[in-house]
Formats: structure tokens, C-alpha cells, sequence
């Protein structure tokens, strides 16, 4: 199926590495061109360099390095990114933990990023679209915010927020000619999900045995899904938040 998003400008925050690398590549596969953009301006590059080589053209992959859980640095990115056709909000991971295991930095520190970042960047871009008359806008999110627990009250309180937030927004932003829609994955086998996989003393094998179909998401299952949902093969798509967690929220 040709997406028809070939020359599509795509800016995707958090995208050094898993879901948001992953994405990038979907959308190079697809003639996009993409500018990265997260802290570590090394990795950036790496993973310029590893998408490069898998076949995307010199001039298709531009990088960004800075730190968006700072307001002056998300003012900073709109204003150097330029023009976008779809802004894949992913940066940012907030740490697990109950309610008294986290202090109030941390929350505030982890909403920074997440939440607040995400807001930010859908407030400039959404304004900017609305000139043009076009453009998407894509939040991952995560199942927390669906399917809540304690052991990860934070990240669950924020993925909520968020899914009001992209719902309220996507509800709206037909009327300016924008789309705005978000993504929940589950359990995706990033190096996140096992780190704290391991944490708690299994293997990420082990806990993937108990997952829907015997094993975690996997990061390009979910870009693919994004890049089709961003696509005017999905014009119709706003306002909603999709699932992609093999129905662990309904087991």
C-alpha cells in the first residue's frame, strides 16, 4: 500500500532509540524525510548514521539535540524544526514506583518531559497547522493511563492525562484541518521495558512468556502502525487513542 507520504516532513522527539527510532525508519520506508530530535546528541547521531545506512538518502535524516523537559528548549525546536507535516510526540519515560516511593521532584521532573512536553509541542505545532489548514499529530502515550496501577501510579496518572488531553484536542482540531490522535502501546520490547523487567528479578524472556502470544511488542509494530495511522490513508482518524498491547488491557 503506498501511504502517499513520500516527501512528508516528520519531526519525532524521543527518537534516539526504540519506538521513536523505530518510527523514524517507517517513515523513511515510506519517503518521508525526518528530523530526530532527544538529549544525547550522540546517540542522535549513531542512530542517524544506523538509519542512513539502512538505506535512507543523506539529506532525509536531520537530527536535533536538547532537552525537552525545558520550556525554552521546546520554544527552541519549533523554532528551528521549521515547518512539519506530523509531529510524533514519544520523548520521555516516567520511572515506576508507588506513591510514597517517589518524591515530588520526580513527579515534577518526570510530567516535565512527558506531560507538559507533549502539551507544549501539541500547543506550538496545533497553532501552526491551524495556519496551513493541514497537518497530524501523533501522542504515544501507554497502556498505564488505560489500565492503572499502583506500582506505576506516576506513569499511569500522566498517560490518563494525556489521553484526555489528545482526545479533547483531536476532538477540535478537525475544525483547523489538523488530525490529532494517540497510541497506547503495552509491553514493547525496548531496552526500557527490560531493564525493568530485570529490575524485578526476572528475564526479559521470562516475563515476555506470560505476555498475549507468548512475547512483548516489538517497537516496529508499533511504528508501522503509526506511520499507517498518520497517513492520508487514515484521514478520517482523529480524537481517538489507539491500543496496541495484544489485549492485555481486556485479559
Amino acid at each position: 500500500m503506498d501511504l502517499a507520504l513520500n516527501g512528508r516532513r516528520v519531526l519525532i522527539t524521543g527518537a534516539s532509540k526504540g519506538i521513536g527510532a523505530a518510527c523514524a525508519k517507517a517513515f523513511l520506508d515510506e519517503g518521508a524525510t525526518v528530523l530526530l530530535a532527544a538529549r544525547d546528541a550522540g546517540r542522535l547521531a549513531a542512530t542517524a548514521a544506523e538509519l542512513s545506512g539502512a538505506g535512507a538518502t543523506a539529506n532525509s535524516v536531520a537530527i536535533w539535540a536538547g532537552d525537552l523537559s525545558q520550556s525554552a528548549e521546546r520554544e527552541r525546536l519549533f523554532a528551528e524544526a521549521g515547518a512539519v507535516d506530523i509531529l510524533i510526540n514519544n520523548a520521555g519515560a516516567i520511572p515506576p514506583g508507588g506513591l510514597l516511593d517517589l518524591s515530588m521532584a520526580q513527579w515534577e521532573e518526570a510530567w516535565a518531559l512527558k506531560v507538559m512536553g507533549y502539551i507544549h509541542l501539541t500547543r506550538l505545532y496545533l497553532g501552526a497547522m491551524k495556519d496551513t489548514g493541514a497537518g497530524t499529530i501523533v501522542n504515544i502515550i501507554g497502556n498505564a493511563g488505560r489500565n492503572p496501577r499502583y506500582g506505576y501510579v506516576c506513569g499511569a496518572t500522566g498517560n490518563a492525562a494525556l489521553m484526555a488531553f489528545t482526545q479533547a484536542v483531536g476532538g477540535k482540531s478537525p475544525d483547523f484541518g489538523v488530525r490529532v490522535f494517540g497510541i497506547n502501546p503495552g509491553a514493547t520490547r525496548t531496552d526500557r521495558i527490560v531493564r525493568l523487567v530485570e529490575a524485578s528479578g526476572k528475564t526479559a524472556d521470562e516475563a515476555a512468556a506470560s505476555a498475549p502470544f507468548g512475547r512483548f511488542g516489538e517497537p516496529d509494530e508499533v511504528a508501522r502502525t503509526t506511520a499507517f495511522l498518520a497517513s492520508p490513508a487514515c484521514g478520517y482518524v482523529s480524537g481517538t487513542v489507539l491500543d496496541i498491547d495484544g489485549g492485555s488491557g481486556s485479559r
